[in-house]
């Protein structure tokens, strides 16, 4: 789903233009980004959370090369689903009905040994 698809949505559930409900989400993305570039995290109950980490210099390589390489350290916006979210994903897996306990199997027994054979006398 992108930009477009979600104003459509909007629109059609709220008997709203296309346009307008545009006008609506442009400003909820600018405020999220707003508060992302300041170091602020953004928690939407029951949806999820926007958190800025930081992320240190470190060595890579280069995958074409093999050349070690410096990355610059980093800030990079995750997020992370609320649990209504993470179930309606992920539903818990209803019990399974109880099924008739299976029968025991018979205890093993011995291998049974052919008899001894009596030495040759000879």
């Amino acid at each position: 789903m992108n930009v477009t698809d979600l104003a459509e949505q909007i629109a059609n559930s709220h008997e709203l233009g296309k346009a307008q409900a545009r006008e609506i989400i442009e400003p909820v993305f600018s405020a999220i980004t707003q508060a992302a570039t300041s170091g602020n995290e953004v928690a939407l109950p029951s949806f999820g959370k926007f958190k800025v980490t930081d992320r240190p210099a470190r060595q890579g390589r280069n995958p074409a090369t093999g050349e070690v390489i410096q990355i610059a350290a980093s800030r990079k916006l995750g997020f992370a689903a609320a649990k209504s979210v993470r179930d309606k994903l992920n539903p818990p897996e209803k019990p399974a009905a109880k099924a008739a306990p299976a029968k025991a199997a018979p205890p093993k027994s011995a291998p049974a040994q052919a008899p001894a054979k009596k030495a040759a006398k000879g």
